[in-house]
Formats: structure tokens, C-alpha cells, sequence
């Protein structure tokens, strides 16, 4: 092989590593995947929160309207029914238990199993509550 078509060559690979138009695709590509799985686990992180504050909204509304409205919450069904439609939520009346505690009174709690909505995988929460509330006279 003649000196110049090696020279050549070395010229053309050195002028390609020294190029620098793609090295922003390059380096978007290799931080993409962690950027977006950064964003998509603040906005679950916001939605369980939320999800769990209204939870916890539901149960102490309708531990306080079992102990203090029997019209509008007599039985156990009423009183889940009540705690769904208070939640804001869309949780389904199953959600929720009712049941009276000796040392504190009436007592309301909700497990909910949530799904997170992340890519790459399947994962999920069990969002817990409860209160309580002195039975009234």
C-alpha cells in the first residue's frame, strides 16, 4: 500500500474524531433514559401523594359522620359509601372498613393498592389510612 492512501486514511479517521456535530445527539441519548424516569417519578411521587391525602381526608370525614350523623351514616355500607363519595378520589366503597374500637371509638380505615404509571416496569403502593372518633352521647 502506497504512503499516501495510508495517509490518507489517517487523515480521514483523524478528521472524524474530531468532528463534534452529533456529540449533542450522543450525549441527549445517553441521559434521556434517566432524565425521564427522574420526571416520571416526581409527577407518581405528586399523584401518590395526593391519592394518600385524599385517603386520609376520606377516613376523617367519615369517622367523624359515623360518630356524629347515624342518619346519614347508620350502617357500615352507608358509612363507606359516605367515605368514597367525600374522597375526591374515585375510590370504590370497598376501599374502606368501619368498625368500632374500644380504646378510641369509632373506627374508619382504607387500604388501596395503586399502580404507579412509570415505564420499564410494573410497580405499585398500598396506600394506607385510618382514624378515629370518640362515639358521641
Amino acid at each position: 500500500m502506497p504512503y499516501s492512501a495510508t495517509l490518507s486514511r489517517a487523515s480521514t479517521i483523524i478528521s472524524f474524531l474530531r468532528c463534534r456535530g452529533g456529540a449533542t445527539a450522543v450525549e441527549f441519548a445517553i441521559i434521556f433514559v434517566p432524565l425521564a424516569l427522574l420526571i416520571f417519578g416526581i409527577a407518581e411521587f405528586g399523584r401518590a401523594m395526593w391519592m394518600l391525602n385524599a385517603l386520609h381526608y376520606s377516613t376523617e370525614e367519615a369517622a367523624r359522620c359515623v360518630s356524629n350523623n347515624t342518619s346519614q351514616c347508620g350502617s357500615a355500607a352507608q358509612t363507606q359509601t359516605f367515605a368514597a363519595q367525600s374522597s375526591g378520589a374515585g375510590y370504590a366503597s370497598a376501599v374502606f372498613s368501619v368498625s368500632v374500637d374500644p380504646n378510641c371509638g369509632n373506627l374508619v380505615t382504607a387500604s388501596y393498592p395503586m399502580q404507579l404509571m412509570i415505564p420499564f416496569g410494573n410497580y405499585s403502593v398500598s396506600l394506607q389510612a385510618q382514624s378515629c372518633f370518640a362515639v358521641q352521647p
